[in-house]
């Protein structure tokens, strides 16, 4: 009896894939049938190694891994000649005339694998006459297009995907869950805008699912592009994890914010508690002829709208996109001073990807794009924006990465989007620090010693922002760090000023500064409001510091 193997590489070692976990719990009654993961990261020999005694080795492949997995598929060859490989997943089912003629690819399927993997399965080796198999042989003739082979997702009831995992190892994973298939918008550089016939799971395997993963895991992420679709779903399953949640656990959805429904946006105000819930929002760009000329509406006004109401309870992920049509340099700017406004605990800042079989890449001439032709199939020039232009953005999003949503220059950039181009700001940034560092290799104190310099030789009167660098570092740092700035007294003037100021300078450490501002109204608002103060921060070594406004305790 044929013996098969389920794998992949995945991107990070906490990630999952819900995808063989699926194609396992369907088929490994029916066959000799084995799951297993790995990262890229991963040795390949090793990987090799341990796929090396089956018969059929199986991956699931996509943009992140592509490379990677035929890698370990030549030394898999070299180890095992007789063994053979097939791919699936959405790298290998557009475009693939190129994979199947691989030395080390022996089979591929092509779309939703559910069905013509069953079959695989069922008549291995004679696998001729499988749906969406492309094999060696049968590419030499001309193949019709793949058959459209929706799986019926009900055949998914009462089915646990996650059950053959260790429940411990779930804990530290990001453990995700599809509750429908499908994406009722057509944005033209999406796969998921291949299939709008949207199909939906059924509810009571969604929770009980569901609520599987809220016991033994910790980080769960839905699947479905456009979470929020159909209103009376989103709210009655946001009760059922408001009912069944435990402390730990966090929730992260993919949300079309200027179409979501009045009543969720009450829901979540009135119901759901701050840190629960992540929101992903594409924003993508602010200029509409962008938007439309890639299948996209969006009202940018709307999406501000609802991320302001509700980001005081959502953790806000929001991404922008370089590099589609008709966005200049100059709209990239608009685009990304506008988001940042909004304050999101992450803001991505991506580019274009020409995936395969999407219409952007199949039109992409259009547009006078040139892309990389390896995976990830990333953008290097348009008629819009320049290899230069290009590679200035790239220095926005390393240093938006670094100092906002690692959170190490928060009220900096804070102060500066409120005062000018943040946008500007950290191209100059980044552009000082790949001058003076290295982006792939540096220490915490490099990146504010990079922020303090720049910020010394762009503005150097500006001694509010100068200040609130002091805060941003100091506040960072979980045990006191060294005077970077050379602002701090000698300890016996620190000892005599803090112990007038009432703080116990024998069962924590400190540091404190004079500033122009007045701190609480700045910490409570993020606006500057002139007085003389003086900002101590207090360091218990375990926690994160404590901000204080020196006046309060004078």
């Amino acid at each position: 009896m044929s013996t098969f193997l389920l794998t992949t590489l995945n991107a990070k070692y906490i990630h999952l894939n819900l995808a063989i976990r699926i194609l396992y719990d369907l088929n490994h009654d029916k066959a000799n049938l084995d799951w297993s993961e790995h990262t890229i990261k991963s040795d390949f020999d090793e990987v090799a190694e341990a796929c090396k005694s089956y018969d059929v080795v199986c991956f699931s492949c996509y943009i992140w891994n592509i490379e990677q997995t035929l890698e370990v598929c030549n030394r898999l060859k070299k180890l095992n000649p007789l063994v053979k490989i097939l791919l699936g997943g959405p790298e290998v089912s557009y475009e693939w005339d190129e994979v199947i003629t691989h030395p080390s690819v022996d089979y591929l399927i092509l779309g939703e694998g559910e069905i013509p993997f069953q079959q695989f399965l069922a008549n291995y080796p004679n696998v001729k006459g499988v749906p969406n198999l492309v094999t060696k042989e049968n590419y030499t003739k001309i193949l019709p297009s793949p058959i459209d082979l929706r799986f019926d997702v009900n055949k998914l009831a009462n089915r646990n995907p996650y059950q053959y995992d260790n429940p411990k190892d779930l804990h530290n994973k990001v453990c995700y869950i599809e509750t429908s298939r499908g994406c009722p918008y057509k944005c033209e550089y999406c796969l998921a805008s291949l299939d709008n016939n949207v199909r939906d799971l059924p509810v009571d395997t969604v929770k009980s699912n569901l609520l599987y993963l809220m016991e033994h895991g910790r980080t769960i992420k839905f699947l479905d592009r456009t979470f929020n679709v159909k209103k009376d779903f989103t709210i009655d399953l946001f009760k059922f994890i408001l009912n069944n949640h435990r402390p730990e656990n966090i929730f992260q959805f993919e949300i079309t914010a200027d179409i979501i429904h009045r009543d969720i946006i009450a829901f979540v105000q009135e119901h759901v508690p701050p840190g629960l819930f992540r929101f992903e929002i594409g924003i993508q760009t602010v200029k509409e002829e962008s938007n439309l000329a890639v299948g996209r509406k969006q009202d940018f006004d709307k999406t501000s709208d609802v991320v302001n109401k509700l980001k005081s309870k959502i953790e806000m992920h929001l991404d922008l996109i370089v590099g589609l049509p008709y966005e200049y340099f100059r709209d990239l700017r608009n685009s990304f001073d506008n988001t940042f406004t909004l304050y999101p605990e992450e803001l991505q800042l991506g580019f274009l990807k020409f995936l395969k079989g999407t219409p952007l890449r199949i039109n992409y001439k259009k547009h006078g794009y040139k892309f990389d032709e390896r995976a990830p199939y990333e953008i290097i020039e348009s008629d819009y924006m320049s290899p230069p232009e290009l590679h200035k953005a790239t220095l926005v999003e390393k240093a938006l990465d670094i100092y906002w949503n690692k959170k190490r220059a928060i009220n900096t950039l804070h102060y500066i989007s409120s005062n000018g181009s943040v946008f500007d700001f950290l191209l100059g940034l980044g552009e000082y620090f790949d001058t003076h560092y290295q982006f792939h290799k540096h220490v915490l104190l490099d990146i504010y010693e990079a922020l303090y310099k720049y910020a010394l030789q762009e503005h150097p009167s500006d001694h509010v922002l100068h200040q609130l660098i002091y805060l941003d570092y100091y506040s960072y740092n979980k045990i006191k760090p060294k005077d970077l700035f050379g602002i701090e007294p000698d300890k016996k003037e620190q000892n005599h000023v803090l112990t007038a100021m009432g703080f116990n300078i024998h069962q924590h450490r400190y540091a404190y500064f004079p500033v122009s501002f007045d701190i609480n109204h700045w910490l409570e608002n993020y606006e500057v409001k002139q007085d003389d103060d003086t900002l101590v921060v207090q360091f218990t070594g375990t926690e994160m510091p404590t901000v204080f406004s020196g006046r309060n305790n004078q």
